[in-house]
């Protein structure tokens, strides 16, 4: 056949007696189509570009292998960064929950942060049919088993059964299937994730290349039918009455919730588990990977904290309709027997099944300190990486890394300076920051205390803070921007008013008097009576008839309104001030760095300081200032030698 004939150019063909597959020249590849692959292939196909997603197994499109959540403490900022730019994640979260939950409301807005329980399988349903639904989006089943590389330009990939495929740009994100190997006890075997085979060839050639790579090491917990769990004597965690989600648009969310539980180990269960150490991989050294310090497997937190007698577990719906239960926090790479019979030794677990057992993962990853803050590789131009091949940990960030992958693939291809978001514009920009410029000697897991400015990066104004990007770089909707500007203009409406308006005594002495804090003698402005911790803006709402208007608080849309209005007016102060100290640091931000940059000769430089600037390339002094080994007399030398 002639490809030129059919309209195609430079295309491959792959021959199987009468069946004969023709691929088309793409703007991107996305290889994996995990929680980054998904949200990168999602993001290219959206800017308009020809795009190829490349999957093993198309039923298994962002999969829950861990626990089925998204979100968490820092995560669901993350999430919820992500739907502001425009991407799926938060939408698809708030259709398949089956729980949410608003954590660390007792403490400080800067570090709530939203949870939803989901049912991975409607998950995972869900995410394959936005996809389908994707204008520009192709799909093939195959393995990729090498890179076409001429010179130090990616040109596309070659898979098992199709062969050569072109693309101007390629987005690797394998997950754990990279070489991976799946352990329990002293059995281990070849796999990306259980009954899923591992993916060979790509470290390979990528170190031939020049590339630097190790191992990591994650894990997962028994699967238990729930028919057989006494959940009478457990103590049940029920979700929010109120329910927010993720995404800032108005997604239909389930009605019904599922409870959680919450288990506890006892000692007689640590020494069972203790049995089977002389068969763990882990203590054997069977395992070489590093594996997560914030997610350790339950053996490891025996032997770490041998003087705790108990540990809590939190045991987790799996679907709206599923009887299947995750045991969060009993990851396992022992014996399946020394598993089953710790598990029955759990009160509540006595008579429990299992449907699998907890097992560990080894796979490869590339230290990303190989990367621009673009996600490219320094070594071959117009080759990603994003998710856990960069070192990371979490479904969420995953999906981040691979939403700016996609958009800096975009805008490579069309000669446009990349996005990075800043450390002090969202939590994506620390995670990617902290990756390039610390790299990793561990799974990289994201905390609300890694980010320098949290009372910036709240998740109830990530809209505020990442919205208009999104909208700049067309993944943004007109809809989703118009509801953005809608809301930003009722907070500062709402804001304006509380700072004008006065409150009389007799409006609001009861209620003072009732939080336990001082009557107001005269009017007093509404805002400097909120600057009081007892006092919400919900309670006034709710009591001062004089309000009205504003006290449809059973309305999402305004119960946010509500929220981030109050937030504004009662930490202006702290909001302020970590503005101005970003502004001053961020100073160093705008003064840009050539990846050519000779280093070496600048001799005032230390050694080391030379040494990891080469390696690292920083884009800006401030991303320099940031990389280990490189102090602040540096830093200095550099901004003299640049004028500033």
């Amino acid at each position: 056949m002639n490809c030129k004939s059919n309209g195609y150019i430079n295309c491959s063909t792959w021959n199987i007696g009468d069946f004969k597959m023709i691929f088309e020249n793409y703007d991107v590849i996305v290889v994996g189509a995990g929680h980054a692959g998904c949200e990168a292939a999602a993001a290219a196909a959206n800017l308009g570009n020809k795009t190829l997603l490349i999957t093993m197994n198309m039923s298994f499109m962002a999969a829950m292998s861990c626990n089925p959540a998204v979100g968490g403490i820092a995560k669901g900022q993350i999430v919820r960064e992500i739907d502001a730019l425009g991407g799926q994640m938060g939408i698809i979260a708030d259709k398949t929950m089956i729980q949410f939950r608003m954590l660390n409301k007792s403490k400080g807005p800067a570090v709530w942060s939203p949870r939803v329980q989901s049912d991975k399988a409607a998950f995972s349903s869900e995410w394959r049919n936005t996809l389908e639904h994707t204008k520009n989006l192709e799909f093939w089943q195959d393995h990729v088993d090498g890179l076409i590389v001429e010179g130090d330009q990616i040109k596309g990939v070659h898979t098992m059964m199709g062969g050569d495929v072109h693309s101007k740009t390629v987005i690797l994100t394998n997950g754990t299937f990279l070489n991976g190997k799946i352990f329990i006890g002293e059995k281990s075997f070849s796999g990306g994730r259980i009954g899923e085979a591992a993916s060979h060839g790509i470290t390979e050639q990528l170190v031939e290349l020049g590339f630097e790579a190790d191992r990591m090491k994650t894990g997962t917990p028994v699967r238990i039918d729930g028919r057989t769990i006494d959940f009478s004597k457990l103590a049940e965690q029920k979700g929010d009455e109120e329910v927010t989600g993720f995404s800032f648009m108005n997604v239909a969310k389930p009605l019904q919730q599922r409870s959680c539980y919450i288990a506890y180990t006892s000692q007689k269960v640590h020494d069972i588990l203790r049995k089977g150490f002389d068969k763990s991989p882990m203590f054997t050294g069977r395992i070489q990977g590093i594996g997560p310090r914030y997610c350790p497997s339950i053996e490891d937190k025996i032997e770490r904290f041998a003087g705790k007698d108990f540990h809590q577990l939190f045991v987790e719906p799996e679907g709206a309709t599923t009887c299947e239960y995750y045991l969060n926090g009993f990851s396992s790479s022992l014996p399946e027997d020394i598993q089953y019979e710790a598990l029955r030794n759990i009160e509540g677990f006595e008579n429990a099944k299992i449907f699998r057992p907890g097992y560990a993962i080894e796979y490869d990853f590339f230290p990303p300190d190989q990367l621009y803050h673009s996600l490219e590789t320094h070594k071959i131009h117009g080759l990603f990486f994003a998710g856990q091949i960069n070192g990371t940990t979490g479904y969420e960030e995953a999906a981040a890394q691979g939403l700016m992958a996609g958009i800096n693939a975009h805008r490579l291809l069309h000669d446009e300076e990349p996005v990075v978001i800043s450390r002090d514009e969202g939590y994506i920009g620390v995670l990617i920051d902290d990756l390039i410029t610390k790299s990793v000697d561990e799974p990289y897991r994201m905390f609300t205390s890694r980010a320098e400015y949290r009372i910036l990066l709240r998740q109830d104004n990530a809209d505020a803070r990442l919205t208009p990007l999104g909208y700049k770089l067309g993944l943004a909707t007109n809809e989703r921007y118009d509801v953005f500007q809608e809301k930003q203009q009722r907070i500062q409406n709402l804001v304006q008013y509380l700072k004008d308006t006065n409150i009389a005594p007799e409006e609001i002495n009861d209620l003072l008097l009732a939080k336990e804090t001082p009557e107001i003698s005269g009017k007093t402005r509404y805002a400097h009576v909120l600057t009081r911790p007892q006092v919400s803006l919900r309670e006034i709402i709710e009591h001062v008839p004089t309000l009205g208007g504003r006290n449809d608080l059973a309305d999402e849309a305004t119960r946010s309104v509500v929220e981030e209005a109050e937030i504004l007016v009662k930490y202006e102060g702290y909001i302020d001030k970590e503005r101005e100290v970003a502004d001053k640091l961020k100073r160093l931000e705008d003064v840009k760095l050539s990846p050519d940059f000779d280093y070496n000769a600048l001799h005032s430089l230390t050694i080391e300081a030379r040494q990891k600037l080469t390696k690292h390339k920083p884009q800006t002094l401030g991303q320099a200032s940031r990389i280990s080994g490189v102090s602040p007399a540096d830093i200095s030398v550099l901004a003299v030698f640049l004028g500033r």
